[in-house]
């Protein structure tokens, strides 16, 4: 099919196109990809299994900013290279706005992706009418989530992220909450204790449908008085006011499971009727450019995708998944792009483990964001020139200069707090490639904030076909729903 695509280009193209066009490398590429698109059948059948993977904040600069990164990191020059997901045969544009918010949050727009009702800021599981914090208005305004269909439906469903399992992205797979900073209950307002209210955290415990669970976040499950096991030479305990240690009522259920650390977490196996929850920090869990100094031993995204993959694949009925990379998000907050960019190709990495562990026929793959931040990438650099480094950077050491004869980063964030404080600093290659090095940033802030632009979503497996043009965030949701006749 391919070879038969490019003789037919050649013949037709040949007069119109410059001499030999077809023996051009690049030439060639482009038609080699239309014609793999082109012998694609779109899968009509029902998606058996759902995976949505979220990455938190990250927009299109990030993707390509972390292609380039991840292609480098290789030894190539890193402008060709493919992440796992710019692999995927079909893709859209998303609008990621709130109902009251031209740039969102995490929490309404999770809410719109898990639910497809677009909702405000900050509120989780309830539609547009409830104003944050007023337990009263959520009686009749709560919607239902993806992954509690799935688990009515009698489908396994899992949830991992990087964050806390009680912050915003990973919150709207199971929670109903008038704001998304309730995780635990001595952050509960008195009146909304008396409303009726519950944290985050005691909504997990209670939601009986999730089979697996992994991230971070022990602090919000255990009291004051008990002190972490990890941390607890150091001080660090519990954040819960009221006494209840909700890791034990969770293993107090048959067939509950609870794992910490990574030892543990290797040990898991398939076992009939098991519901298991992994908690590796106190609060969230380390970036991955970190991860291999954590005392306990943390896994991957890519290790907890491919294990909660493992382990939901043992109900007959299918399975639904949600795999945040939410600490992107945090890195951009920081206006530190190195760490930025290091958690977007985790995040990458865990797409390919599903990948490898799923097949297309029966499984819906679904790649976006919820919403973006101000990175942006200029500068003219070269092709092949680092990433995290000045723009046009060449061998003799020199790049190029601004107005006022200094070098700048390729990558760069309209606010946040890489601002400099009066002139900028005439930064070298070295300090700009570093780890912990904040990108000079236009307007002074403590934290970078999110970008109000559209997101990208990338799709595989049944029914994927129908994603494409433009489309609103809470699209996603129907798109889940009628491939998987949930």
């Amino acid at each position: 099919m391919i070879r038969l695509y490019i003789l037919a280009l050649a013949l037709v193209a040949g007069p119109l196109a410059p001499a030999r066009a077809q023996d051009n490398d690049w030439f060639k590429a482009g038609a080699a990809r239309i014609a793999e698109l082109a012998a694609r059948a779109p899968i009509k059948t029902r998606a058996k299994n759902v995976i949505l993977f979220i990455g938190d904040g990250m927009d299109i600069t990030t993707i390509t900013a972390a292609r380039i990164y991840d292609g480098q990191q290789k030894g190539e020059s890193g402008e060709e290279n493919r992440l796992s997901f710019d692999r995927f045969p079909y893709s859209a544009l998303v609008k990621t706005y709130n109902v009251d918010a031209q740039t969102p949050d995490s929490a309404g727009t999770a809410t719109a992706i898990l639910s497809g009702v677009k909702t405000s800021m900050g509120v989780i599981g309830v539609d547009q009418t409830v104003k944050r914090g007023d337990c009263a208005a959520m009686a009749g305004h709560k919607v239902t989530s993806f992954l509690e269909r799935a688990a009515s439906a009698g489908r396994a469903t899992g949830v991992v992220t990087t964050t806390r399992l009680t912050h915003a992205t990973p919150a709207a797979t199971y929670a109903h909450v008038p704001d998304r900073h309730w995780e635990s209950d001595g952050q509960l307002p008195a009146e909304a204790k008396k409303q009726g209210c519950r944290d985050i955290a005691s909504q997990f415990v209670a939601a009986t449908g999730i089979t697996v669970a992994f991230g971070g976040g022990r602090a919000k499950f255990l009291p004051r008085s008990m002190a972490d096991p990890e941390y607890g030479a150091k001080g660090v305990t519990g954040k819960r006011r009221d006494g209840r240690n909700l890791i034990a009522e969770w293993r107090a259920r048959p067939g509950s499971v609870y794992v910490w650390n990574k030892r543990q977490f290797d040990a898991l196996a398939p076992r009939p009727g098991q519901r298991v929850l992994g908690l590796f920090e106190p609060s969230h869990m380390h970036f991955e450019a970190d991860r291999a100094g954590d005392e306990a031993g943390e896994p991957s995204l890519a290790d907890m995708t491919a294990k909660a993959i493992a382990l939901l694949a043992a109900n007959p009925a299918g399975f639904f998944l949600m795999v945040e990379g939410g600490r992107i998000d945090h890195a951009h907050h920081a206006g530190n792009a190195a760490r930025a960019l290091g958690d977007t190709v985790a995040f990458a990495d865990a797409v390919a483990a599903a990948v490898e562990a799923t097949d297309e026929r029966d499984t819906l793959i679904i790649v976006t964001a919820d919403h973006g931040h101000t990175l942006s990438l200029a500068g003219y650099a070269r092709r092949g020139a680092p990433i995290l480094g000045l723009a046009d950077m060449a061998k003799n050491g020199k790049g190029r200069k601004a107005k006022d004869g200094k070098p700048y980063t390729i990558l760069g964030y309209a606010n946040g707090p890489g601002a400099p404080k009066g002139r900028r600093p005439d930064i070298s290659q070295t300090e700009a490639m570093a780890l912990d090095y904040h990108q000079q940033a236009l307007v002074p802030l403590g934290s970078e904030t999110h970008g109000g632009q559209d997101v990208a979503a990338f799709a595989r497996g049944p029914r994927a076909y129908l994603l494409g043009g433009v489309i609103e965030q809470n699209v996603l949701f129907h798109l889940m729903q009628y491939a998987s006749g949930l």
